[in-house]
C-alpha cells in the first residue's frame, strides 16, 4: 500500500460540529498524513470524477496514476475529509505547484488557489464539499490570502452551480494542456 510522507504540521482541523451543513454525519477534515494511503486517495479521486469522465471529459484527477496523486498531494497542502470510521470520503488540495502554466490570477500574491476537490459520489450533496471548502478558506485566511480561486471543467454545469452558490464568480477561461475541455477560472474574496 502506498503511503505519503508528510512532515508538515496539521494546519487546520474541522469537524461537522463546526458546520451546520452536515448535522447528522461524523465527518472530520484534516491534513493528509504520512500514514494515509495514496492508493485509497487515488481511488477516491477516480470515483469522484467518474461523472465528468462519463460526460466525455478527460480530467487528470479522473485518470491519474498513484505516483501522480502522490506528487500532486505533496506539492501543496492536501486535506482529506474522513468519516467516523476514519475512511477518506473527500479531499482538496490548496496551492498546488505544477509544471503546467497557471492562469495569471493564480500567481497574484493575494490569491490562494485549490484543486482536486473531490467527494465520494454517494456523499455528494451532503455538505462534505462545503466542509472541505470551509477548511481551505480558513487556512488561506490564516496564511494571509484575500481571495481564493479554482479551475473547473466548464461543461460541468452542476459543479459550476455548486461554486456559484458559494459566492465564486467566473473571471476567465483557461485551457490546461492535459484536459480535453475549457476550464472556467473562478474566484471569491475570503
Amino acid at each position: 500500500m502506498n503511503r505519503i510522507q508528510d512532515t508538515r504540521q496539521t494546519p487546520i482541523e474541522m469537524t461537522t460540529a463546526e458546520s451546520p451543513a452536515i448535522p447528522k454525519t461524523d465527518i472530520r477534515v484534516r491534513a493528509l498524513a504520512r500514514e494515509d494511503s495514496i492508493d485509497a486517495l487515488t481511488s477516491l479521486l477516480h470515483r469522484a470524477y467518474r461523472a465528468q469522465v462519463g460526460m466525455g471529459l478527460n480530467p487528470l484527477a479522473g485518470r491519474q496514476p498513484v505516483d501522480v496523486t502522490r506528487r500532486r498531494a505533496t506539492s501543496g497542502e492536501c486535506f482529506v475529509a474522513c468519516d467516523g470510521r476514519g475512511e477518506m470520503v473527500g479531499t482538496v488540495l490548496l496551492n498546488e505547484h505544477e509544471d503546467a502554466r497557471f492562469p495569471d490570477l493564480f500567481l497574484l500574491p493575494d490569491v490562494a488557489h485549490f484543486s482536486l476537490l473531490a467527494v465520494e459520489p454517494d456523499l455528494q450533496g451532503a455538505g462534505v464539499g462545503g466542509l472541505l471548502l470551509d477548511a481551505i478558506t480558513e487556512r488561506a485566511r490564516r496564511l494571509g490570502f484575500a481571495r481564493l480561486a479554482c479551475s473547473m471543467a466548464e461543461p460541468d454545469t452542476q459543479l459550476g452551480d455548486f461554486y456559484l452558490r458559494r459566492g465564486y464568480e467566473i473571471v476567465e477561461y483557461w485551457q490546461w494542456p492535459y484536459t480535453n475541455y475549457r476550464s472556467a477560472i473562478l474566484c471569491k474574496a475570503i
